[in-house]
């Protein structure tokens, strides 16, 4: 019998595995009907449906060249959400300024759930603290 949440969280390593090469362009992991929250930051925000995440994570995306997100610590919550704490990089397309220079946020986060072996809800953290309040985790 397949461990679900082995297998889901080898999906979702395997996305940051693009990510990290800063190729955002594959959505095949995503329900359809996904929701995409930006649950804190400059523009915080939902969204439903893989166009309308596209579209939101084009423009967070747009003002940097370079882009990358690295995931550095995979956290199994239950067999259906996955907690991963992550580091950005790349630089302002006006500015020149590092990412890693903008400001210290604390270390951002993201939280997958999964069903199916697709990404139904993504909400992306621009500080773990914020995700462990969310979840009632301690830090």
């Amino acid at each position: 019998m397949l461990d679900i949440g082995a297998s889901n969280l080898d999906l979702v390593r395997s996305i940051y595995a693009n990510w990290e090469r800063g190729d955002f362009s594959r959505s095949d992991w995503a329900d359809p009907d996904i929701e995409f929250v930006l649950a804190d930051g400059p523009e915080p925000g939902r969204w439903r449906g893989v166009a309308a995440m596209a579209k939101a994570w084009s423009q967070r995306l747009s003002p940097f060249d370079d882009y990358r997100t690295t995931g550095h610590d995979y956290r199994m919550l239950d067999e259906e959400r996955i907690l991963v704490f992550v580091a950005h990089s790349g630089r302002g397309k006006s500015s020149g300024l590092e990412v890693a220079d903008l400001g210290d946020l604390g270390q951002p986060a993201a939280l997958f759930h999964m069903r199916d072996r697709r990404v139904t809800r993504l909400v992306v953290y621009t500080s773990r603290d914020r995700a462990f309040d969310d979840l009632g985790l301690e830090g």
